[in-house]
């Protein structure tokens, strides 16, 4: 399966949070999400859309996770998701975004950010 992938940007802070993130739409895609994988490097990401909550059971390492609204406010972060947890349903959330366990602190990403998603 191959995924399209995107630049993920943080409008109201100027950055980008991934420059290569996977989109993962389909049932199948958002299933697999990363499970299967030994790393996220820094630069790439994950995309699930539509989205209300993550786990991380049965990865291998941990992640930076941003429930996003319909408009891409950010509305709750985890930082970080470490393996084999849930984390909350946020039935206001329309995707959440994956990355990279550090990037959203690097970044100074909060809760009330815009993030844009450029294809």
């Amino acid at each position: 399966m191959i995924l399209r992938t995107a630049v993920v940007v943080n409008t109201t802070k100027g950055t980008t949070l991934a420059s290569s993130a996977k989109l993962a739409t389909t049932y199948g895609e958002r299933r697999q999400g990363l499970l299967g994988r030994s790393s996220l490097e820094e630069g790439e990401g994950l995309i699930i859309r539509p989205c209300k909550g993550v786990h991380s059971f049965g990865m291998k390492f941990s992640i930076d996770v941003a429930y996003a609204s319909k408009d891409g406010e950010i509305l709750h972060i985890i930082s970080p998701l470490h393996p084999n947890r849930f984390g909350p349903l946020m039935l206001r959330a329309a995707w959440i975004l994956e990355l990279p366990q550090g990037i959203l602190s690097k970044t100074e990403t909060v809760p009330g950010d815009i993030l844009a998603i450029c294809t």
